[in-house]
């Protein structure tokens, strides 16, 4: 990713090309809204500049440079607007301390998003030159067609054996596309079906409704038709190795949000409940594994998996003394080995299925998924999950507490 020196960073804060530059002198009152906006707008890229686009945290509209002072706080604050879940899919960009004529800049670059529309909490955000707002119709069309011929990452490529009959409209009408869409873009109707699931990426284009690998995993009436790996193999073992007995198996198949409800369940059913009668007046339950830890990263490794290539199912073992959950795929981007799991370090092999998964409620942030279940699993006694991240998979194993009583 191309780095600025001081002198290009100054010829882009006097550059009148104002549809890539955003002016906030601080981060207070409207400002993070209006932030996140433009955020939305330069990963959007309608006018196809094919450039990034940069807010500068510190120089007022008339382009002085006032300075402010930049701190960690501030930079976490500027960074957690790429993984509070209200842009989506998650743009890219970077964040940075600057010293322009010896004050302090935040600076915000935004790359042109390969996956667009970009909604910042459902509403479709662009500029060209002085015009700025939500997308129109023709708007929304335009970023279609850019998409569709962009390089596009794997979840936004059509299925060509498949018709928009392999959808469940049902769900797509009723339950995504009121969380995805803001009411007021919805509330004008002005948007035939087709252009409805182009717009959401379900469909390659209003003029060419094949479905994407998208529209398949998330809204599909079968989806192993077309992707035969794309399910979640569940194994309950009485012991601590495969070859011991299995007392519960399972293939869960289906849309995304279905497999995702059963495996919830199935993850509820098999957490034994531990009660305590003797420390104190009250008596304590215990749940064998904090269940929330547990779909934190069975979800990570529903919407990190690679579904390209590979007919090998996510794979949840629970045998007595630990939990493997098994991810096809290895570590993605600028995720590696030796940083997977950092804080604040994400990358995306599927951005548009992490889009749908948080539009669907089942992701309520971006990055954050093992830091929360590391500390979930701490403060319930175990110890912390362990990581194997290899070229064709990443494998998480979750040790047991150790044996409770059980009623």
């Amino acid at each position: 990713m191309q780095q600025f020196t001081d002198s290009e960073l100054f010829q882009i804060i006097e550059d009148d090309e104002s549809d890539r530059v955003e002016f906030k002198e601080s981060l207070s009152g409207d400002a993070p809204g209006k932030i996140r906006e433009a955020i939305c707008a330069f990963a959007n890229d309608l006018p196809r500049h094919e450039k990034p686009g940069f807010i500068f945290v510190g120089v007022r509209q008339d382009k002085t440079i006032v300075g402010l002072s930049v701190t960690d706080k501030l930079l976490r604050q500027l960074a957690d607007m790429k993984t509070d879940g209200n842009i989506v899919p998650p743009p890219t960009l970077t964040i940075e301390k600057r010293i322009l004529t010896g004050k302090e800049v935040a600076v915000v670059k935004v790359e042109p998003s390969n996956s667009p529309p970009v909604r910042y909490k459902g509403s479709i955000h662009i500029r060209i030159g002085p015009r700025r707002g939500i997308a129109t119709v023709q708007d929304e069309r335009i970023l279609n067609e850019k998409r569709r011929y962009g390089d596009r990452p794997f979840d936004l490529y059509p299925i060509p054996t498949a018709s928009i009959s392999d959808l469940n409209l049902a769900l797509f009408n009723y339950e995504y596309l009121p969380q995805a869409v803001s009411e007021e873009i919805l509330a004008q109707n002005e948007r035939s079906l087709n252009e409805q699931l182009a717009a959401t990426k379900m469909i390659t284009a209003a003029d060419q409704p094949e479905p994407t690998v998208l529209g398949i995993l998330t809204i599909g009436k079968n989806p192993q038709d077309f992707l035969y790996g794309a399910y979640i193999q569940f194994l309950k073992i009485d012991g601590d190795e495969l070859s011991d007995p299995i007392v519960d198996s399972e293939d869960i198949r289906g849309a995304i949000p279905d497999q995702i409800r059963r495996l919830d369940d199935k993850l509820s059913a098999h957490n034994r409940i531990a009660v305590d009668f003797t420390s104190g007046p009250v008596e304590k339950r215990t749940e064998t594994y904090p269940i929330e830890a547990l779909r934190q990263i069975t979800r990570n490794a529903i919407m990190h998996r690679t579904y390209e290539g590979t007919n090998s199912p996510v794979r949840v073992t629970w045998f007595n003394d630990r939990i493997e959950i098994t991810s096809p795929g290895g570590a993605y981007g600028g995720v590696t080995a030796e940083n997977f799991g950092q804080p604040d370090l994400a990358d995306y092999r599927n951005p548009n299925l992490a889009e749908a998964m948080r539009t669907f409620g089942y992701v309520q942030r971006f990055g954050v998924g093992i830091l929360i279940s590391r500390k979930l699993l701490m403060e319930a006694g175990h110890p912390e999950p362990e990581f194997e991240i290899l070229d064709n998979y990443v494998r998480a194993t979750i040790m047991s507490e150790g044996q409770l009583e059980i009623t």
